[in-house]
């Protein structure tokens, strides 16, 4: 059974939200074991909500039948604790068997990722999305970036269009624009920010009234990620800074050494607290050596 809507955008609106890698053996195949212990890890650590299978995830690469099983997994192990979130996107009929099988799960919403590769008009977008929307009664959020980017009147008339519509991530980073949307649709929707390491952005985000965002960096630093969520909610500039200055900006320095980072070096630092959920898939590679040293003295030096 899922949640309340009420109980989810609540989730939504106040807390941690977690996006777990997903768990690959040394053949590159899904590994559900320690994709169990992994999402219990997570709850362990004081999320509001779980986004599974989400970019973090690598969505992009999962099939239907690991799909499948990762949202079965996630519900059964998360047990109703908090909102368990799952993805779906690609092409409208395949984004309609994912939500269908997330359904089937009992997860409590849909995390709508933007078509694939095609540049789209905005009337399109909101023509694929309602399509997907209406396809079920789950609960979505709307994921704003690449190639479905929407602007401030068009996600009002997303939202007027489909009830079912909770939530707007952001994956654009544009605070002008975010700002338009939030003022323009109002509290009708969720706000969440959603770009790469989006701790980067959160004390820009929280003066617009994005409360709360992805954290990647939850996966292998979740009392540091913690623990930078309390002193950003509590105003506590000095511990904001802090750990902006000594992780964030080296990490964010890090990732964008190259491509695709965002995820590849989640699943390092994953490894390198002893729990490695594998390597990424293709198109994705994981870092080097020497960059993965790096990023172990950059964990080591700020537990």
């Amino acid at each position: 059974m899922t949640l309340s809507v009420e109980r989810i955008r609540a989730s939504l609106s106040d807390g941690l939200l977690s996006f777990p890698i997903t768990d690959f053996d040394e053949k590159g195949q899904f590994n559900p074991e320690t994709y169990k212990a992994r999402i219990e890890w997570f709850i362990e650590h004081d999320v509001s909500a779980v986004f599974v299978a989400g970019g973090t995830g690598e969505f992009f690469s999962l099939d239907l039948a690991e799909y499948k099983q990762i949202v079965k997994i996630a519900v059964e192990t998360v047990a109703g604790r908090v909102p368990v979130i799952a993805s779906a996107g690609r092409s409208v009929a395949e984004a309609k068997m994912f939500v269908l099988a997330a359904e089937e799960a009992g997860c409590d919403g849909i995390l709508l990722m933007p078509p694939f590769l095609t540049e789209c008009p905005e009337d399109g977008i909101i023509e694929y999305a309602s399509q997907i929307m209406q396809s079920s009664p789950i609960q979505f959020i709307y994921y704003n970036r690449g190639n479905g980017i929407l602007g401030a009147e068009n996600v009002k008339l997303l939202a007027a269009n489909n009830p079912n519509l909770i939530a707007l991530k952001d994956g654009v980073g544009n605070i002008a624009a975010l700002n338009d949307t939030i003022k323009t649709v109002g509290d009708r929707l969720v706000y969440i920010g959603g770009v790469p390491t989006a701790e980067i952005f959160a004390e820009a985000y929280l003066s617009i009234g994005v409360n709360t965002y992805s954290s990647a960096v939850f996966n292998f630093m979740p009392e540091m990620a913690n623990r930078f969520y309390k002193a950003l909610r509590e105003g506590n500039k000095a511990v904001v800074t802090s750990i902006i200055q000594d992780f964030f900006i080296p990490f964010c320095r890090l990732r964008d050494e190259k491509k695709g980072y965002a995820v590849s070096l989640i699943k390092s630092g994953a490894s390198a607290i002893g729990r490695s959920a594998g390597e990424v898939r293709a198109p994705l590679t994981m870092p080097t050596t020497e960059q993965e040293g790096r990023l172990k003295a950059l964990i080591d030096s700020n537990k």
